[in-house]
């Protein structure tokens, strides 16, 4: 019996195996990756790699085994319902112990475009049957700081007027993960996950001037403008606009947050945004 993490070369992924080696022998870990070459590393560290591509069926039907407790992070893809039917198939036919599932906020009452997968992923689980946790993660810090380099060039660019983002890191997000899967009792259960403090994209811009020293400003614009600057940037339409939807949820207060659960998962305060923007400007 193992615990197999799904897209373990994602940034999401090699985080929650950096987070599980703290605290089970590696052994006892699996990891599930498109590319053996990228996963290398992660075999280097004693975690056993299984080679299995969301698209492929007959792959994840190897991935898995009876008794496992399994991670299914989700795609980032068009198609990913169905790749998430399909890892909950192969779940379900080799008999894992239990499923967690990296979720959105608010869950089934989520109403913006971007739960919407989520939303008939945490049912597709329900409808398997299979012992679940929804691990229900909000915004992440790393959205924003991913992209300093623009900001301290163009300012920060959204659409979200003053609503508030109670975001967390991603290795907050890991070390709850990490929590779950190598914790009982937690069958059934939805964790609603989010940093400690929300804050606004003008105190980001102004955190961001003080420690940059640059003058950063949020330049709040219409939703078809901010629409517009992601598409000339390169982003597909399709995708900017989730992303300006997922603005409008912000100013609605949506990812705002909605309790302490991630706190009390780590058994320690959430990432500081400012923690988080100082350690993007180190790089």
């Amino acid at each position: 019996m193992s615990i197999v993490v799904t897209a373990a070369t994602g940034h999401l992924g090699q985080l929650v195996i950096d987070e599980l080696l703290e605290r089970v022998p590696a052994d006892q870990v699996v990891a599930v990756a498109r590319n053996a070459a990228k996963a290398a590393p992660l075999a280097a560290r004693g975690v056993e790699v299984r080679v299995a591509d969301y698209n492929d069926p007959a792959a994840l039907a190897k991935a898995f085994g009876a008794g496992d407790t399994v991670l299914l992070i989700s795609g980032l893809e068009a198609n990913r319902v169905a790749q998430h039917q399909a890892v909950i198939d192969a779940a379900k036919a080799a008999g894992v112990e239990r499923i967690a599932y990296t979720s959105v906020l608010g869950g089934p009452e989520a109403d913006f475009d971007l739960a919407a997968d989520h939303i008939t992923t945490e049912q597709a689980i329900l409808d398997s049957g299979l012992p679940y946790t929804f691990l229900r993660n909000g915004w992440y810090h790393e959205v924003y700081t991913e992209q300093i380099a623009v900001q301290l060039e163009h300012g920060v660019i959204g659409s979200a007027g003053d609503g508030r983002i109670g975001s967390a890191s991603r290795r907050d997000y890991a070390a709850a993960a990490a929590v779950v899967l190598t914790g009982q009792g937690r069958e059934k259960t939805a964790y609603e996950l989010n940093g400690d403090t929300a804050w606004t994209l003008t105190e980001y811009a102004a955190e961001l001037t003080k420690q940059s020293g640059k003058d950063v400003a949020y330049n709040n614009v219409p939703a078809e403008t901010h629409v517009g600057v992601l598409t000339g940037a390169g982003l597909p339409e399709p995708l900017a606009r989730i992303f300006v939807d997922v603005d409008n949820a912000i100013e609605r207060g949506r990812l705002a947050g909605r309790g302490s659960d991630l706190t009390r998962l780590i058994g320690r305060p959430t990432t500081p945004v400012p923690d988080a923007i100082a350690t993007a400007l180190q790089k």
